[in-house]
């Protein structure tokens, strides 16, 4: 079985609906997954932009997702359980800030990275970045999963 993300609001390669962007009510979507392998003990998440004009721009960063789990539920970027890690996002938020790319600068790619870890917790305060956040996690990484959606101004 393959590690896959996806999400019921988005299919994979389509627009993120406006709910789910800064233009819109500013919600993290609802995501699925299935196929972890056995050995995972939790699992990290990171929405990230690369089409940014400033470089990777990185709008979620999540830690702890138990490895029992295979989803979180709409708007959990902003109203988080205690039991994830949220880091700050590129906007200086620890919350889910979704699209918002400049007026006119065309289509963006929004990778959600889901990765499988080998270790039960990470620790990282609401203060780190979805940078450190990322580079705690590397060492711990078992597997990846992704889903892309686009949206544009």
């Amino acid at each position: 079985m393959r590690f896959e993300l996806s999400s019921p609001a988005f299919a994979e390669g389509s627009t993120i609906p406006r709910r789910y962007t800064g233009d819109g009510e500013n919600l993290s979507p609802p995501l699925r997954w299935s196929g972890a392998p056995s050995q995972t003990r939790s699992f990290a998440l990171l929405c990230e932009d690369p089409d940014a004009p400033t470089g990777t721009f990185r709008h979620w960063a999540v830690g702890n997702i138990p490895a029992h789990e295979n989803g979180l539920p709409e708007a959990i970027g902003t109203r988080p359980a205690a039991r994830y890690r949220f880091a700050r996002n590129d906007f200086g938020h620890s919350a889910y800030d979704g699209p918002a790319p400049p007026e006119g600068h065309g289509l963006h790619h929004y990778y959600f990275r889901l990765v499988a870890l080998d270790t039960d917790e990470i620790d990282v305060s609401p203060d780190s970045s979805a940078d450190m956040l990322w580079r705690i996690v590397e060492p711990h990484i078992l597997a990846q999963a992704i889903m892309i959606g686009t949206y544009q101004r």
